[in-house]
């Protein structure tokens, strides 16, 4: 493979051919990747364009993120500061392109693959837009260089080839920043804009990681445990040699086994929940819903012990430090005792938040679900929402599992297709007993868990809980002291939730913190209203797409 050699900071940084500039950063050693207003050091959190706190500057353009950008020959890469300066060439902006296909398909993951397959296979004429270079979604992660690692990347492979046999158009690289009424998408792909008015939508966007919101979690080498399993899924770059995983859920077990086998000397996964063998009914109860995969997951404990790592349940991330080049992240166990080690990256998964932005825009009746503690789509059984020609599947609608979503995507696929014009919906009944078992076992997985919101009003008030706005915890609770009647009024009074993430990480958080102030619960309409660009976007393609639509009206 062809090496590719490109400056930051002006020093010479090789990466391989297909790397991300994060991951080739981050094999380099360089994890500060840009200086905030109030001269604090960011790096790659999310590792999958949410949290924009990757920003780079390259070849003179700022606000370029380095976890969605190749590496490429020659090119210089700076630091970005606050309010940057535009040195590079002028943008180009191409000519627009209209598309109005019988289905369009958001989102290349499990879900969007397997609803497009469907589709397709009806007869109909289906794009799907990734925002990735590479389809698969975050569940199955394909490699840059098209190496599979194994069997899970070898069956989102196959969904891809299946894709593109069965005659879908995968656009890659989309960024996808309007939906309007009547079926109106605005999207980016480099140079165009995209304006797109199909027959049908189906909204496969997925889900982000909920961090663990403690001191110094937004410090460089801190990230979501999603960011390091796509580092090295992907890359095959090391998220570091020393790493800690905390929070819950079995995400952070996998890529901890994957971690350690690729190398990295993994020194503590702290899991929020007491171990399953303190749950005996319950892990008996999900065992017999899913025992193949209950195997699984005890396989990987066993390895993971095996590779040398330390699992300790009962166990939370109470704060992170910078000690020189390191990280010192200082853990509570169950008994109360407290204790400190060095790490070069910690992980953090609590959960998920489902990406519904699109959704929310064009109006989809949502619920709240307390338990999950995040918005649920609400759905008929082919997943059509409320909104006429437009599906939803995945954990766009709310948490439910990969196997799970190729399954809703199998049967709005079907049903979009069919909404199109291409034949009737055929018989779906072992797809939807297929799916009922999968929710099942996600019913009785998760209360294993400990995926719950956590309170903040008890962290330290300098906790910083808006990463883009660096508003503190004391910041927020002053707000409070107002009585905002709701989210936006908080927002109003101390920008939380203005920053380029749109508050994807601190708006539930605030959502929360109003509703406990106000005594009132948590519903759809607590949370900030999304707007559009729902993604930062260069206000000359906002124009053009504008000038575009006018002119088909």
């Amino acid at each position: 493979m062809t090496d590719i050699r490109f400056s930051f900071e002006g020093q010479p940084v090789t990466a391989r051919n297909g790397q991300s500039l994060a991951a080739a950063l981050t094999d380099a050693g360089h994890r500060a990747l840009r200086t905030t207003a109030k001269s604090a050091q960011r790096g790659m959190f999310c590792g999958m364009g949410v949290c924009q706190d990757c920003l780079v500057n390259i070849d003179g353009q700022p606000n370029q993120r380095a976890c969605m950008s190749p590496a490429k020959e020659g090119m210089t890469v700076t630091r970005q500061v606050p309010f940057p300066e535009f040195t590079g060439d002028a943008a180009k902006v191409g000519a627009p392109i209209q598309l109005s296909p019988d289905v369009l398909v958001i989102g290349g993951g499990a879900g969007g693959l397997s609803a497009a397959i469907a589709a397709a296979r009806a007869g109909a004429d289906v794009v799907v837009m990734d925002e990735r270079k590479v389809s698969g979604g975050q569940y199955y992660k394909q490699s840059a260089d098209g190496a599979l690692l194994d069997g899970q990347q070898r069956e989102g492979a196959d969904l891809v080839a299946a894709a593109k046999s069965a005659g879908v158009t995968i656009l890659a690289g989309v960024e996808l920043w309007g939906a309007f009424d009547e079926l109106l998408f605005l999207a980016q792909q480099g140079e165009n804009p995209i304006i797109a008015r199909p027959r049908t939508a189906i909204v496969a966007t997925g889900a982000y990681e909920r961090p663990v919101m403690v001191p110094g979690w937004t410090l460089p080498g801190v990230m979501t445990t999603g960011a390091a399993q796509t580092l090295w899924r992907s890359y095959r770059s090391l998220a570091g040699k020393r790493v800690a995983i905390c929070g819950s859920g079995p995400l952070n077990l996998q890529v901890a086994v994957e971690l350690a086998r690729g190398g990295a000397k993994v020194v503590r996964l702290a899991e929020r929940a007491h171990h399953p063998i303190t749950q005996p009914v319950r892990a008996a109860m999900m065992a017999l819903s899913g025992p193949s995969l209950a195997i699984k997951g005890l396989k990987m404990e066993l390895a993971l012990r095996r590779l040398g790592a330390t699992i300790h349940n009962a166990c939370e991330l109470v704060s992170v430090a910078q000690q020189n080049d390191a990280l010192a992240a200082t853990f509570e166990n169950f008994d109360g005792t407290q204790d400190t080690i060095e790490v070069d990256a910690l992980c953090m998964n609590a959960g998920f938040e489902p990406q519904n932005e699109i959704l929310r825009l064009l109006g989809v009746s949502m619920h709240y679900d307390e338990t999950m503690g995040h918005l649920r789509c609400e759905t008929d059984e082919n997943m059509q929402t409320n909104i006429p020609g437009l599906y939803a599947v995945g954990d766009c609608k709310g948490l439910g599992g990969a196997p799970a979503a190729c399954d809703e995507g199998i049967i709005a696929g079907t049903h979009a297709g069919a909404a199109a014009g291409f034949g009737d919906a055929y018989d779906l009944y072992g797809v939807r007993r297929r799916l009922a078992h999968h929710r099942r076992f996600q019913s009785r997985l998760w209360p294993l868990y400990d995926i719950a919101p956590r309170k903040v009003t008890d962290l330290p008030r300098e906790t910083v809980i808006c990463r883009c706005e660096e508003l503190t915890l004391g910041d927020i609770c002053t707000g409070l002291d107002g009585k905002p009647g709701h989210v936006g009024t908080l927002k109003r009074a101390t920008r939380v939730g203005m920053g380029r993430c749109q508050g994807r990480y601190c708006g539930p958080v605030a959502a929360r913190m109003v509703a406990e102030t106000t005594g009132t619960p948590v519903e759809n309409l607590s949370f900030f209203a999304p707007r559009v660009p729902i993604k930062p976007v260069a206000i000359s393609s906002i124009l053009a797409a504008e000038e575009a639509v006018n002119a088909k009206d």
